[in-house]
């Protein structure tokens, strides 16, 4: 059963590496296929039994090949007091994005929306695959609203203020909604300081529970 369930992960990291819907089929047509040469990025796991949910790969992490090798991840790894080590540990750690591949950027500069074709296709399958994830985290408004699904309010600010409900629920894995640690939401912490006094001391504990 092990064996077999190894060589299942296995086949599903090599499909989702070799994917390349997003530039070859694209959900919204011709002129909106992937602009660079895909490179999905997720670490899939049979034994962590903590599952980070994120957005999609910025530009870095695309060039690295590393999730959340930036500033972003520095602080998300404060946020659940563990070191790179751990945090990148496959027995510790699932990190799953809602798009496997950096989406672009917009006429702004900022990153693109995860993108369309890869929620649909892989989600499911990945979730399937790793039945023993007992916590979800879920950054950002996607990853909130497909895995807390009509449970999900309008706005992330009220998602996230609700956490103690979503942990709660006896439905699948419990699942945290936090902000993006990204700088751009350092405005948002200073404005929240309930997410520093409240919930980040439940998630450290609940964190250092489930890697032991």
């Amino acid at each position: 059963m092990a064996d077999s369930s190894a060589h299942h992960l296995e086949v599903l990291r090599a499909a989702i590496a070799a994917c390349r819907t997003c530039r070859d089929s694209p959900a919204r047509g011709e002129d909106h296929r992937l602009p660079h040469e895909p490179r999905p990025v997720a670490v899939i796991s049979d034994s962590a039994r903590i599952l980070i949910a994120g957005q999609a790969p910025g530009l870095r992490v695309h060039e690295s090949g590393l999730p959340f090798n930036d500033a972003s991840g520095d602080r998300l790894r404060q946020w659940l007091a563990v070191d790179r080590p751990t945090f990148y540990d496959p027995k510790k750690f699932a990190i799953v994005p809602m798009g496997f591949c950096f989406p672009g950027y917009d006429q702004h500069g900022s990153d693109l929306p995860p993108r369309r074709e890869c929620a649909p296709l892989w989600r499911q399958r990945v979730m399937d695959a790793m039945p023993q994830i007992e916590l979800v985290l879920a950054i950002g408004h996607y990853a909130q609203r497909w895995h807390l699904g009509p449970d999900c309010p309008g706005s992330m600010t009220e998602t996230v203020q609700n956490w103690q409900r979503y942990v709660m629920r006896n439905a699948g894995p419990a699942v945290l909604p936090i902000p993006h640690p990204s700088w751009r939401n350092t405005g948002w912490l200073r404005r929240n300081p309930w997410f520093e006094t409240d919930l980040l001391p439940f998630l450290r504990a609940r964190v250092a529970q489930l890697i032991s």
